[in-house]
């Protein structure tokens, strides 16, 4: 059965601290008529829903408890009396009643003994009916000793009832008695005014009013450990150690006080242990207490007294005599005051003690072992303690521990008061049981805020236990569907007027796509929501939930007429506490502690989680102080404002809590407008969902909510970059709920804030700028925000990068329209689409779609035809197009790229079929210049006189052209073109192109006439024109050395021959050397006639006949003239001449050798006999 908790902020002494109290029972009904006030809760025990109380008047109070309604959540359990006992006793000496003094239920046994003023009776359970009636035991001051290390109810369930052995602490001895279907006295020990124990099997730690020993129950030996009191003066040695003999007459339970007194023996000296053991250490502790820091953070109160360090345990001398009043008032007493022994036990083989020096000092708690050693540093209270219970191990809230250490040993919880400023505070102190070992152990301080001061608190650890269920759990850790637009004002799409104009239409059209997708993302799933889906899911979440949020606990503590739970306080309570705010509207930015929230995660950063609700804890935790300081990154003061290390701090928070990261988009103006719920919606922690709309409902962020992105400081814009960058790493890991439309939404506002911030960079840093490559990252690897992300860019005018965003999908047309925009002077706020035709033109040769080539081709080819021809003249394109159907494709659409893609094809790829067409093209071109300007017209014949002009050595007429010819000029470049057609070695229709050359004076192309002539083997016209028109020498000789082939041939022309060009013979070119002989004698200017004839014949006179040189050579030239030529022509004669002998003696030579030859053979055969035919004889 389960109890239910109310808001802890509602419960008294609900703080950071390891526990809570709950209340249990209020107005406890001490007196049955209500006239009495003075009556106070002596003892409280519990078990299986029953609760007992017994009071100072007597009587034990006996109620019930009733479960809640189940169906109740907020239902909690009632308590209703069952009855009003007023157990039996016998009157004591003196006449003083404590009252009901314990309580010990033995469950085990189905019994209950009931010890009041001083009298042991026995009980039934549960509704307490007495048994055993003639049967009391009188003069007792103590019952228990249960044994702790057996289970409180037998597991067998053969056996209905069970025995249990029990001490009882009578005047002079303790009695070991066992309780089953009759009580029955085992044996007693000599143990005299034992006022306390506690048992672990056969070992016993006892106490009497002024020392604590272990007893062996079983062996009746005794081991003196301390005074309860370091002031008392030690046992003297006779009475120390002395092991006790079972009484002679424990035939029976004792029905009087008389008890005889047992003889004594002395124990091993292995037992034996100095009593002077705690004062040592009290002492030690005394001197040490100054140095000690405040230990609580929770209440005000003297400092703490620090821990003594390990070392060995010798005797030291008392502390100095405080010099508080009421203290040097103790220390005057002639004897010590009276302190009560407390005893407890927190682990099955350990006990813990407490000692001090009086009421009002420092009190020490002691772990043992059951041989008496100490096992762990000692621990200090602020006050000697009135009570001391220790909660040990887990408080099994769903298996967690609810501390934060890694070993959880349990808490001791003592009663006390301390002095405060108003006077004495009584409350529990609460620490942990090894906080020995920290140098400045922490403690806590737990009371009852409406409680009034008026006494100590009662504490005890009970039998039986109960379940708290914490609905604040259930309400912080269960799934609610979060809006990202609480303010339904907020969501309108109004709000759409206040946005940037840049962006409001694409928000506009965003609004309508999200609601289109999510009709479309419904519509393909066949099992559509049912009704009242959203609050099925909630319902779940909360009994999941509820499950975990159970604590389990057995500690009660009373003052005056309430009695509470002492309830374990869960973890996530105490996380919440220590974000410093009383309330949640200190959570809000202006009033936020950032160093409090940065704190808690700092105590769970090295904490890994070993059950579920821890693990659900610590992400809480993360993801609620995530909000927090990103709120207060975006809205603080000033002088709050987050350092660049926090930044990055909660960066890492936000990442690591796996908050949905469409919850913290919310908090960012504009950004917010990205995000996409989904039919499911979001759904996180109810207590992140009741922190983030509180914080989106603020005046605050109603006062920056209509803002747009570039309001936000650059290190915010960074902070978001990576923190959407790093989950984008998640995607398609499969683990992220609602992946399509978180990540939808994450790559949309990603896209925003990078764009905002490549706004920013410095220009200079141009395309390395780390904003700029993670931009292009992101597009490039593509988007599943696609539609939206189209809008982004498109109203952020970077078209550049919408580009890249199609490429990513391979979209190519619109990439390419894309270009084509930019390229036509659509503003791209970026600027980095650098030499764009030649992009388009790189592009399209790695595109297949014919349609696509030719669309943008064509397009090129108009804007830029040399490049655009280039898209379909490409070798390597994968939409290959026939040259002849790309000429008809230019010729229709794009007329001026013709020329380019005939000449691509002529001088590129060396293709001859349109060289005809291409030569009429450049002379058209040439021929209407020269016809509509007169200008062109005396720039020709400038360059000729020019060129005549030169004086020898001189280049030849086409370099000289070629070398003055503007590279801008369309007219003087067609022509370089046409003389490179003509003079090269294709094939062209002569006739047409002279025809067509006729219609101008033959002085204006004289180049072209003179190639012509050639080709139609007019070799003495050309030679004429060469010589006398342009005056080019060079080129005439090289024309005779080629027989009249080619002249102003270059490198450049094809490759291809005609199938007629072969070498010319020596005839033709010694016909043409004494054309070009001729002509050169009849140079005009005579002294370059004298000049270019004399050089000729010296450089080529092999080529001449001496006799009709000398007949051409006027008579009045000079010898000089020809000198060379008539050197060279005697030298050749003379050459001719010993040619002719050498050949005649070679034939001589010759001649006898073939004679030796054959007379060598001859003579190698020798003489041959021939016999000759004798004649026939007549007949």
């Amino acid at each position: 059965m389960t109890q239910q908790g109310g808001s802890q902020r509602d419960l008294p002494g609900a703080e950071n601290g390891p526990y809570l109290l709950q209340p249990l029972l209020e107005d406890v009904p001490l007196s049955e008529d209500g006239s009495k006030s003075d009556i106070k809760i002596n003892c409280v025990e519990y078990y299986d829903g029953n609760l007992y109380v017994g009071t100072s008047a007597s009587e034990l109070l006996h109620f019930v408890r009733i479960p809640p309604d189940p169906t109740d959540k907020n239902g909690k359990p009632m308590f209703i009396s069952a009855s009003r006992l007023a157990p039996t006793f016998s009157e004591a000496n003196g006449g003083l009643r404590p009252g009901v003094q314990q309580i010990l239920l033995l469950p085990r046994a189905g019994k209950a003994c009931i010890l009041c003023n001083s009298t042991v009776t026995f009980y039934s359970l549960p509704e307490l009916t007495p048994i055993f009636e003639s049967t009391q035991v009188k003069n007792c001051s103590w019952i228990g000793g249960v044994d702790l290390n057996e289970p409180i109810i037998n597991d067998d369930s053969r056996s209905e009832t069970d025995t249990v052995t029990i001490l009882m602490s009578l005047k002079k001895k303790i009695q070991v008695v066992r309780i089953g279907e009759n009580p029955r006295p085992l044996k007693n020990i000599d143990f005299a005014a034992s006022s306390l124990s506690v048992r672990r099997d056969t070992i016993a730690c006892v106490a009497d009013t002024k020392v604590y020993a272990l007893l062996d129950v079983d062996k009746q030996l005794k081991i003196p450990l301390m005074n309860i009191s370091s002031l008392e003066p030690p046992s003297s040695p006779e009475l120390v150690s002395q092991p006790g003999n079972v009484s002679t007459d424990a035939s029976g339970i004792s029905r009087s006080a008389s008890t005889s007194q047992p003889g004594r023996q002395s124990v091993p000296q292995s037992h034996t242990r100095s009593s002077s053991l705690g004062g040592a250490i009290l002492g030690n502790l005394g001197r040490q207490q100054d140095q000690g820091g405040d230990t609580s953070r929770t209440f005000s109160s003297p400092d703490q007294p620090g821990t003594p360090q390990s070392g060995p345990i010798i005797d030291k001398a008392l502390p100095e005599v405080p010099s508080d009043p009421q203290a040097r008032q103790s220390s005057d007493m002639s004897r010590p005051a009276a302190l009560r022994p407390h005893i407890a036990s927190p682990a099955p083989e350990e006990f813990l003690i407490v000692t001090g020096t009086s009421p009002e000092e420092v009190g020490i708690g002691m772990f043992i072992n059951l041989d008496g050693d100490i096992t762990r540093p000692t621990i200090s209270f602020e006050k000697y303690p009135e009570q001391v219970v220790v909660d040990g191990g887990s408080a099994n809230l769903a298996s967690s521990r609810n501390g934060l250490a890694e070993d959880d040993d349990g808490y001791v919880l003592a009663s006390l008061d301390v002095e405060t400023r108003n006077g004495p505070r009584f409350g529990i102190e609460i620490q942990r049981v090894d906080a020995g070992n920290d140098a400045h152990p922490e403690k806590q301080w737990l009371f009852a805020n409406s409680l009034e001061p008026n006494g100590p608190y009662g504490i005890r650890s009970l039998i039986g236990s109960d379940e708290t269920q914490f609905e604040e759990i259930v309400d912080k850790l269960s799934e609610k569907r979060f809006s990202s637009f609480p303010n339904p004002i907020s969501a309108s799409v109004a709000s759409l007027k206040s946005l940037d104009s840049r962006t409001a239409s694409s928000m506009e059209r965003l609004s309508k796509e999200q609601e289109l997708f999510e009709r479309s993302f419904d519509s393909q799933d066949d099992d559509s929501l049912p009704d009242g889906w959203e609050t099925i899911r909630v319902s779940e979440g909360e009994e999941f939930t509820r499950r975990l949020a159970k604590v389990s606990t057995k500690l009660v503590t009373w003052s005056g007429d309430k009695i509470w739970w002492t309830v374990r306080n869960p973890l996530i309570l105490q996380l919440e506490n220590t974000l410093g705010a009383s309330s949640d509207s200190q959570l809000l930015p202006d009033k936020l502690n950032k160093d409090d929230v940065f704190g808690t995660i700092a105590r769970i950063r090295s904490r890994e989680a070993k059950t579920e609700l821890e693990f659900m804890t610590f992400r809480y935790m993360q993801q609620k102080a995530g909000v927090l300081l990103l709120s207060a990154l975006l809205l603080a003061p000033p002088h709050k404002e987050l350092a660049d290390a926090e930044i990055n701090a909660l960066e890492e928070i936000l990442t690591d809590s796996q908050l949905d990261p469409r919850v913290v988009l919310s908090l960012i103006p504009e950004i917010r407008n990205e995000i996409i719920e989904g039919r499911n919606g979001i759904w996180i922690y109810g207590g992140v969902k009741k922190v983030t709309e509180m914080i989106l409902c603020s005046d605050q962020f109603e006062a920056i909510a209509k803002n747009s992105i570039g309001n936000l400081e650059s290190r915010t814009l960074h902070f978001l970059r990576r923190f959407l960058a790093a989950w984008r790493k998640m995607k398609g890991f499969g683990s992220v709920p609602d992946e399509r439309e978180v990540f939808r939404t994450v790559e949309a506002a990603l896209l925003l804030v990078l764009l905002e911030l490549d706004r920013r960079a410095p220009k200079a840093l141009g395309r390395h700028s780390p904003v700029k490559i993670e931009l292009h990252e992101l597009v490039d690897k593509g988007v599943d925000c696609f539609d939206r992300a189209v809008d982004i860019l498109e109203s952020h005018r970077r078209l550049f990068i919408l580009s890249r965003l199609y490429q990513s999908r391979k979209m190519s047309g619109d990439v390419l329209a894309t270009w084509k925009r930019i390229i036509e002077g659509e503003p791209d706020d970026g600027q980095e689409f650098q030499d764009g035709e030649l992009r388009i033109k790189d592009y399209l040769a790695k595109i297949s779609n014919q349609s696509l080539v030719k669309e943008y081709g064509v397009w090129l080819a108009r804007r830029n035809p040399k490049l655009g021809v280039e898209v379909f003249a490409e070798d390597k394109s994968k939409a290959a197009f026939e040259p002849t159907q790309v000429v008809e494709i230019l010729r229709d659409e794009a007329p001026m790229a013709v020329k380019h893609f005939l000449e691509h094809l002529t001088f590129g790829k060396g293709h001859t079929a349109y060289i005809n067409e291409l030569v009429f093209y450049y002379l058209d071109v040439l021929i209407d210049d020269l016809k509509s300007s007169e200008a062109s017209r005396d720039a020709v014949m400038a360059a000729y006189a020019a060129y005549r002009a030169l004086q020898a050595p001189k280049p030849t007429y086409h370099h000289f052209l070629t070398a003055n010819t503007p590279e801008d000029n369309e007219v003087w470049q067609s022509r370089l073109r046409l003389l490179q057609l003509l003079g090269g070695a294709n094939d062209y229709n002569t006739a047409s192109i002279r025809q067509r050359m006729n219609s101008l004076s033959g002085d204006l192309l004289v180049p072209e006439t003179i190639i012509l002539a050639g080709r139609e083997s007019h070799h003495e016209q050309a030679l004429r024109l060469l010589v006398h028109k342009l005056g080019d020498y060079d080129s005439a000789v090289s024309y005779c050395l080629r027989g009249g082939a080619s002249v102003f041939s270059t490198h450049g022309g094809t490759s291809q021959r005609r199938g007629d060009a072969v070498p010319p013979s020596t005839k033709d070119q010694q016909r043409l050397f004494n054309a070009v002989l001729r002509e050169f004698l009849a140079i005009e200017d005579a002294s370059e006639r004298v000049e270019q004839t004399g050089a000729l014949l010296e450089r080529f006179g092999g080529w001449y006949d001496l006799d009709e040189v000398l007949r051409l050579i006027p008579d009045s030239w000079s010898v000089d003239v020809v000198a060379g030529f008539l050197v060279g022509a005697l030298r050749r004669l003379v050459r001719e001449r010993h040619e002719v002998k050498v050949a005649s003696a070679l034939s001589s030579a010759q001649n006898l050798r073939v004679s030796y030859d054959s007379i060598t053979n001859i003579d190698e055969k020798g003489p041959t006999k021939a016999e000759a035919e004798l004649p026939s004889e007549a007949t």
